[in-house]
């Protein structure tokens, strides 16, 4: 299997060049699993984080570093966007997703409780990887129609030209590749 090296913010790790289409191929940033990368990374995110009252994250892969940033920060709460809507939510909220890494439309589903917490609050989104924009475009009609303000937008990799978006901060670029490894340029 091809990989990458990748530094995030003095960090090494080796992604596996995983394929999207024929002409489009990623590195696959898996976190799940890895403590010493998640303590790093959320502590790395703290240090540019803008002001905020709450962190969210869409469920599954930014689990990890949503509870590590809170931790760290010494906050108490945050809030995670689910991909299917629980006994114990009631009025959910739901927004579409299409994510480049996951085929199909997903939705992401917050509670009413959830919401009555993020009303007027500055929320920073976070994720592990920033692509298409489509995941983060779901979370932030999410955090809207629960009355929450954007207060930024955090990613761990930005990937592919999303590294030239104004709008987010991220801790390093992860570019795409051929179907032989080399960077597409």
């Amino acid at each position: 299997m091809q990989t990458y090296e990748m530094d995030i913010a003095g960090l090494k790790r080796e992604l596996p060049i995983c394929r999207v289409s024929d002409d489009v191929y990623i590195g696959a940033f898996i976190i799940f699993g890895d403590v010493e990368l998640t303590v790093h990374c959320a502590a790395e995110m703290l240090k540019i984080a803008p002001d905020y009252d709450y962190i969210i994250a869409p469920e599954a892969k930014s689990i990890p570093l949503l509870y590590e940033m809170t931790r760290q920060s010494g906050d108490n709460k945050y809030f995670l966007a689910r991909k299917s809507p629980k006994l114990y939510m009631t009025e959910v909220f739901q927004v579409e997703v299409q994510s480049i890494s996951t085929e199909g439309v997903q939705h992401l589903y917050l509670d009413a409780l959830d919401a009555e917490e993020i009303r007027d609050k500055r929320m920073l989104i976070i994720d592990d990887v920033i692509s298409t924009g489509q995941s983060l475009n779901a979370m932030e009609k999410l955090v809207e129609k629960a009355g929450g303000i954007v207060a930024g937008r955090m990613f761990v990799l930005a990937e592919g030209s999303a590294a030239d978006r104004d709008d987010v901060l991220y801790l390093a670029k992860l570019p795409l590749f051929n179907s032989d490894g080399t960077v597409k340029t």
